[in-house]
């Protein structure tokens, strides 16, 4: 038993690990486009100092890594959404086939039981 628990947190762990490794490679990955777009933004103004284009390009990813972020955790929350959602229906369903398995059960065993006692009474 001790084993399956310890096995159980590495896994935990693990997949923990694998989520956070993919969260900073997605963030990552944001703002080195944000960093070109901010190049390409400051390009496009030749009469921009370099300290004023830095700073722009600054404030630009600043600004866009805000919104990435945003989009994340609402992508998040959606998908926490739909995933108790999609819960909540699959445990409705659950219960209304145990349901209809109960009552088939039940007229199945009503009906061995009236064919018994009528077998009993013709052969008396």
């Amino acid at each position: 038993m001790i084993r399956g628990r310890v096995r159980r947190s590495h896994a935990d762990h693990a997949s923990a690990l694998a989520a956070e490794a993919e969260g900073y490679l997605l963030l990552r990955s944001h703002y080195d486009d944000a960093r070109r777009e901010a190049g390409e933004l400051c390009a496009e103004m030749p009469w921009l100092t370099t300290a004023q284009a830095e700073d722009l390009a600054h404030h630009y990813c600043e600004r866009r890594m805000l919104l990435a972020r945003h989009m994340l955790r609402v992508t998040v929350q959606r998908a926490d959404q739909l995933c108790q959602e999609y819960e909540n229906r699959y445990q409705e369903l659950r219960r209304a086939l145990l349901k209809r398995h109960a009552a088939c059960a039940s007229a199945v065993m009503a009906c061995a039981a009236g064919v018994g006692a009528a077998v009993g009474v013709l052969t008396r």
